[in-house]
């Protein structure tokens, strides 16, 4: 039998309402919109429950009918969250004191969802890190107190069953999946020491010899941890708030790499600039990367860190990749301008290009099928809607907020692995009557002065690198004609540089800029000396052409162009002393 379609979440200042998926995508019959101003919204991890909390009380229902289960008078609730086997349900509100109660009350509680009573109150007053972690059989239950680790065993929490307690640990990551359950740990840096990540395996917590893995690394201010889904692996993004060379705004980043075999790497990007975003694929044994200065990179590697796939550069600043692993979307959100690549990642072939501008949230359905992209508030509180999207490009259904109200969180409905089978990749866009947003092709900035005159080509800002198959000995599918015959040209062209042609000796004469070898002073001094001045009258010739075209120079660039006499003239006196 196949599952129903899945339903959205929709929350927004105006209530709260259920939506049947695609391709339908109409309201839930069974669920009655709540009009209340909803704080937070969340569903079970298998999709059976729907908690959400509108400012009053927090309730719990079916999703497949909206029957009640439970209703808690906890009107202050801002968090919610469900344990992995929905027993138990984890409700968080603000930590306040008050002259009746000056140390305050427990604002994190847990309650059983079979009876509706409360299991344990406990104080969590930082929001980092507010829920506690389960393994996915609820085994174990992870907790960080006071920069130690609490472990409770079979949701007795009455009694702690085991403690990992270092040198202030900041952050942790329980692994997925049932026993034998790892954790890893990360300890910041002080007075010189340097930051370090270590992987343990339950119930062994002891000092270094016991873990299975260990990291060090001096630039790091914060890290993100992630396991991919055999538990088998975690990848570790360092960053530092401030980059001490002035080259990056975001501070520096670098990507570490721990295995439960004890093997660590440092993941090589082979681009400057920022790490914008790291996803395993749910095979476990692939990892994206989407990093440097824009335009960005993105690249595939295997469990040993070598690249598998190289996307080329394009504005883009996150990947996701599908439930089934099949399709990897890498987006351009945020302060760029919405544009989506949607990859078929078994042959690495562009399935469509849509754009979805001002977006701020973007999800998969679990059937692997169908997005969603939303722009919410407060990160927007303009063009506040959403849309849901077929892989191809096509718009399936869209909504926009009225005139006043606010979009605040979509969400879809989980189902457990294995729901959805993987389908066939389509390269046909589904029908829709609401079409598709195929990003035009653009076209260069032409000033109104130059815009009656026939175009010029003229350099490009950047250089794009097209996608490429970096698997040995294969090459690149998925690349055009158009790419591949530019990517010959570049090969080609690198090999003519190795070259090495050798020229017969020639009198002084002026310098000519496009000489690819130059005879030798047998002076190394003067020979580098010629070598800079030639550097700089090339650059000079650039400019000149730039200025030819249109472009405003700036005023050191002017600058830099009134000193072609005198190097000239020193270039010369060089040559002539040869």
């Amino acid at each position: 039998m196949a599952p129903p379609s899945p339903l959205l979440a929709v929350r927004a200042s105006d209530g709260t309402i259920l939506l049947r998926g695609p391709p339908s995508c109409d309201q839930h019959f069974a669920f009655n919109r709540d009009s209340g101003s909803s704080r937070c919204i969340t569903f079970s991890r298998d999709g059976s429950m729907f908690c959400w909390s509108n400012g009053r009380s927090v309730s719990v229902v079916k999703s497949s009918d909206s029957s009640v289960l439970l209703t808690f008078d906890l009107p202050k609730t801002s968090l919610l969250d469900f344990s992995p086997l929905g027993r138990v349900l984890v409700t968080w509100q603000p930590y306040s004191k008050t002259q009746d109660s000056p140390q305050g009350d427990p604002n994190l509680q847990l309650w059983d969802v079979q009876t509706g009573q409360l299991i344990k109150a406990l104080y969590q007053k930082k929001v980092d890190s507010w829920c506690p972690t389960w393994s996915d059989d609820e085994g174990i239950c992870v907790r960080s107190v006071n920069n130690e680790l609490h472990f409770y065993e079979n949701n007795d929490f009455n009694s702690i069953a085991n403690k990992l307690h270092m040198q202030k640990v900041s952050d942790y990551v329980l692994s997925p999946g049932g026993q034998p359950s790892k954790v890893v740990v990360y300890v910041p840096g002080s007075k010189g020491a340097p930051s370090f990540v270590r992987l343990y395996q339950y119930p062994v917590l002891g000092g270094p010899t016991a873990a299975l893995a260990n990291k060090s690394f001096f630039k790091a201010d914060r890290v993100t941890m992630q396991w991919n889904k055999k538990a088998s692996a975690v990848l570790v993004t360092a960053s530092t708030e401030v980059d001490k060379t002035g080259a990056s705004y975001y501070g520096e980043q670098t990507l570490h790499y721990l295995a439960v075999n004890g093997e660590t790497a440092l993941v090589q990007l082979p681009k400057n600039g920022p790490i914008y975003d790291v996803v395993w694929s749910p095979n476990s044994s692939e990892f994206c990367v989407v990093y440097g200065f824009m335009p960005a990179k993105a690249t595939v590697y295997n469990l040993k860190c070598d690249p598998v796939f190289d996307f080329g550069t394009g504005p883009r600043n996150a990947a996701y990749y599908s439930p089934q692993g099949h399709i990897l979307v890498l987006a351009g959100f945020g302060n760029l301008r919405g544009q989506m690549e949607v990859w078929d990642v078994k042959k690495y072939k562009q399935v469509s290009k849509p754009q979805a501008p001002d977006a701020t949230h973007f999800s998969w359905c679990p059937d692997g099928e169908h997005i969603v992209t939303a722009t919410c508030s407060p990160r927007l509180r303009v063009s506040n809607g959403y849309k849901i999207w077929h892989y191809t490009g096509s718009v399936l259904h869209k909504w926009d907020v009225a005139e006043g109200s606010e979009l605040w969180e979509v969400r879809w409905q989980p189902f457990p692995d294995g729901s959805f089978p993987e389908r066939a990749v389509r390269y046909q866009a589904a029908p829709s009557e609401l079409g598709s947003t195929q990003t035009p092709p653009t076209q260069a900035y032409r000033p109104p002065a130059l815009r009656h005159l026939p175009a010029t080509p003229s350099a490009k800002l950047h250089e794009e690198e097209p996608p490429q198959n970096l698997r040995p000995g294969l090459a690149g599918p998925g690349l055009s004609k158009a790419a591949l015959k530019n990517q010959k040209k570049r090969e080609a062209k690198k090999a003519a540089k190795q070259e090495v042609k050798p020229e017969p000796p020639s009198d002084p004469a002026p310098v000519s800029n496009n000489s690819q070898s130059e005879p030798s002073s047998g002076d190394p001094e003067t020979d580098k000396k010629i070598k800079n001045l030639k550097k700089k009258l090339k650059a000079i010739e650039e400019l000149k052409e730039q200025q030819a075209a249109g472009r405003v120079l700036q005023k050191n660039q002017l600058e830099k162009m009134q000193k072609e006499e005198q190097l000239l003239k020193e270039l010369q006196e060089l040559q002539i002393g040869q």
